[in-house]
């Protein structure tokens, strides 16, 4: 019995005294258990750490604003402040912008049919007359919509203005348009030029105090007091030299008309009339008077003087040769010849006098007393005489070479 209690005895305690095996297990699993404590409680006491990248200040979230209620504005008022923008905008372009001419519309043409050369001519001719003003390095001041625009130059050439094949030279220069017209449409507008104009065409030069040019017309103006060089074709030879009170131009041709107290010289002659029209590519002056004769007066070499008076004198200078008509009168010297037509070559020294059935051609020399009644006279300058041409023999001259373009003359 005492051993069998002994026995159990032992085996309940060895019971109770836990295995090898186990105790290694209680063991690890007791270690992985506080390691794993650890590791937490590190983690939760370690400060987190974040890659140290640079702040973007687009992912920076704005603070949020209040937002306040959007208010309409009044379409008016919108209207009249974008009016009042632009009105100040213009006048600050006005003031300081260079001296440079608004664009520019061609004028608005009557419409014409199709295939019209009428049509088609006259909206050439509106658009050549448009004129262009360049006031560069000078100052410019005005209303850009409605005009004026007024250009200064401190050079007396500085602005220069171009119209078809006219060139303006000035120090001032107006541009205006008619009431309610934009200054930027061309067609209508005035040009205006003070304190001294130069005018160039081709061989022309025209110079004096002032000048208007009218896009309407094509017409410019230059009065109070002109003078006009038109340089000769031939190189060596003599100018055509025009004074008048007045001279106007016409873009839509290549004429000049010189108006009050006009004279003209040319080499070795001179005349004097009321009224000269002068194309410049034909190098033809056409000389009338109003209430009086035209007069051309020639100089020889010995200084001996040739008068001829008429009431139209035409003169091609280039050929000097003229053509003169009605109630004509040749004075040279002692020898005096009247006739309806007086043809002139200058370089040959020869005139041929033309009469009418009614009143035929005469010649008187006061010195010897012989005079001459016929048809045609034929009179020598050079020489002093004269002599009957024969109805049978051509003239020399042509009248139709004495016409304008566009001109018939017989």
């Amino acid at each position: 019995m005492t051993n069998d209690r002994t026995v159990a005895g032992e085996h309940d305690e060895l019971a109770d005294e836990p295995s090898p095996v186990s105790r290694e297990t209680v063991r690890s699993a007791a270690w992985r258990s506080a390691s794993r404590s650890a590791v937490r409680s590190a983690s939760r006491s370690a400060p987190r750490r974040r890659a140290s990248l640079p702040a973007a200040p687009w992912l920076v979230t704005p603070p949020v604003k209040e937002r306040r209620p959007v208010r309409v504005l009044d379409p008016r008022r919108l209207a009249l402040a974008v009016v009042l923008a632009l009105g100040a905008a213009a006048f600050t372009l006005a003031q300081d912008a260079p001296a440079q001419p608004p664009a520019e519309a061609p004028a608005e043409t009557p419409a014409q049919a199709p295939g019209s050369e009428a049509g088609g001519q006259e909206e050439g001719s509106a658009n050549e007359r448009i004129i262009t003003i360049d006031g560069s390095g000078g100052t410019q001041r005005g209303n850009l919509r409605s005009g004026p625009i007024v250009y200064e130059h401190p050079d007396p050439r500085g602005i220069r203005a171009t119209v078809s094949t006219l060139t303006i030279f000035g120090s001032y220069a107006e541009l205006t348009a008619p009431e309610g017209t934009s200054i930027a449409r061309g067609g209508e507008r005035t040009a205006t030029f003070r304190n001294g104009v130069e005018v160039n065409r081709g061989r022309l030069v025209a110079t004096g105090p002032q000048l208007v040019y009218s896009e309407a017309t094509g017409l410019g103006v230059m009065e109070g007091g002109v003078e006009v060089v038109i340089e000769s074709a031939e190189e060596g030879e003599e100018p055509v030299r025009i004074s008048a009170a007045q001279v106007s131009f016409d873009v839509d041709t290549d004429r000049s008309t010189s108006t009050g107290d006009v004279r003209l010289e040319n080499g070795s002659q001179s005349a004097v009339a009321d009224r000269l029209v002068y194309e410049e590519e034909t190098d033809l002056g056409v000389l009338t008077g109003e209430g009086r004769q035209v007069e051309i007066t020639r100089t020889d070499e010995s200084g001996e003087l040739m008068t001829i008076t008429a009431d139209e004198i035409r003169v091609l200078t280039e050929q000097n040769r003229l053509y003169a008509r009605g109630s004509v009168t040749v004075v040279d010297g002692p020898i005096t010849s009247r006739g309806a037509v007086v043809f002139f070559d200058d370089e040959q020294g020869i005139a041929e006098i033309i009469g009418t059935a009614d009143q035929p051609a005469e010649a008187v020399d006061s010195e010897t007393g012989a005079t001459l009644v016929t048809d045609r006279i034929r009179q020598d300058v050079e020489f002093d005489f004269f002599e009957a041409i024969d109805a049978s023999v051509p003239s020399e001259f042509d009248p139709a070479a004495f016409a304008l373009r566009g001109e018939n003359q017989e």
